[in-house]
């Protein structure tokens, strides 16, 4: 039936898209003779620190990588909670227990996706007596789109507890004008190859504008080497090879371009679905959305993805399980009051729409034609009940 395949995501379109840059960045490094944390890894800092906005970045293996290095560099491990969100990828909650911290998980907005501010303040203002001291929260900038920053930020501030943003999903987003991973104490990003900003393989990286903590995330990184082959202190390794550096410095100039393109083409898919019923992304007031993801929503969830499969047009969900459901968690993530109610209602309903730069004129049309097409349809369960249209 489909006349145009349409994938969820796409790297290898990134990667031609840039090709040229690419491969010449990779033969540089190659002839370079240096693949560990050489001028290429240093040059991407300084470019992506000024980029985001901030003082320092200091690059490391992968996002996850990223997050737990900030923690362990604000000595939040053992003996600590940290307040995020069941509706995240699971490694934003990994990377908390790879510091040795407690994960408390707190609910959504039903409209953005993004931590409830309502109960970070409840939780904050009530701590769980049976948890360790609360002593970041980790506020995750989902699917391209910012958290209500004012209201964190300013509960953070009122309990004297750090804000940490997860911004894996939000290279290049912006509240109140300013860019995202700037706003709080250290802010993790990363580079897998789908992201807004991805490299060719694994790789991520921490900017703060606190010297002395991106010194000792760049010490962490690497053994606690702060002299070659001998640890001040305890670290991993986590160090961000030559050719992920530059891979991404050839990407980074065309990141603001390619966010434009996501917004075009969410705008044609908003078009699109003006007038039916299933959910469209909102935007924050105030705030640049960079859509990452697409992500509508809709009871018939399932039934329409099989409809656009049919038509040759893939989608993925993000994410189809809660943190706190998922067996490796069990007993060890917490919950807030509010039990993340809405965030398990969220997951049986949310679908992520194709969207990426790369996307075809052609390609865009056969998407958006097929959701005018879905509007005007009856789901099973409408005809059932005798509906009207989507």
């Amino acid at each position: 039936m489909a006349s145009v395949f349409v994938p969820q995501a796409n790297p290898r379109a990134s990667y031609h898209a840039h090709k040229q840059a690419i491969d010449e960045a990779i033969a540089r490094v190659l002839a370079s003779g240096s693949y560990i944390l050489g001028e290429e890894a240093k040059n991407f800092e300084h470019e992506y620190a000024r980029w985001v906005g901030t003082r320092r970045a200091v690059a490391c293996a992968s996002g996850t990588d990223a997050i737990a290095l900030i923690l362990r560099g604000l000595n939040i491990g053992a003996n600590s909670t940290v307040v995020t969100v069941s509706h995240t990828a699971v490694a934003t909650v990994a990377a908390v227990q790879m510091a040795g911290a407690t994960p408390l998980l707190l609910d959504i907005e039903s409209a953005t996706y993004t931590m409830s501010p309502d109960e970070l303040a409840s939780v904050l203002a009530q701590p769980p007596r049976h948890l360790p001291e609360i002593r970041a929260v980790l506020a995750v900038h989902l699917y391209g789109q910012a958290c209500d920053l004012t209201r964190i930020l300013s509960i953070c501030n009122a309990h004297g507890v750090s804000l940490i943003e997860d911004c894996a999903q939000a290279h290049g987003a912006s509240f109140d004008g300013q860019k995202l991973g700037t706003f709080g104490r250290a802010a993790a990003f990363s580079f897998y190859p789908t992201k807004n900003l991805g490299a060719l393989g694994d790789a991520g990286a921490v900017t703060t504008n606190d010297d002395q903590l991106a010194d000792r995330i760049a010490l962490l990184r690497q053994y606690g080497w702060r002299d070659r082959y001998v640890s001040a202190e305890p670290g991993v390794n986590s160090r961000l090879d030559e050719l992920q550096a530059g891979v991404l410095r050839a990407k980074l100039p065309h990141v603001n371009d390619d966010n434009r393109r996501r917004q075009a083409i969410a705008a044609v898919y908003d078009a699109a679905l003006e007038s039916g019923t299933i959910l469209r992304p909102v935007r924050r007031q105030g705030a640049v959305h960079v859509f990452h993801q697409y992500v509508v929503r809709s009871p018939e969830r399932d039934w329409i993805q099989a409809w656009l499969q049919e038509r040759g047009i893939a989608s993925g969900i993000h994410y189809p399980v809660p943190v706190h459901q998922q067996p490796a968690f069990h007993g060890s993530a917490h919950l807030g009051p509010l039990q993340c109610r809405e965030t398990e209602r969220v997951c049986r309903s949310i679908l992520s729409i194709p969207i990426y730069p790369e996307l075809t004129d052609q390609q865009t049309a056969s998407v958006s034609k097929a959701l005018r097409e879905l509007v005007s349809c009856s789901t099973p369960a409408q005809k059932r009940a005798g509906g009207g249209p989507l």
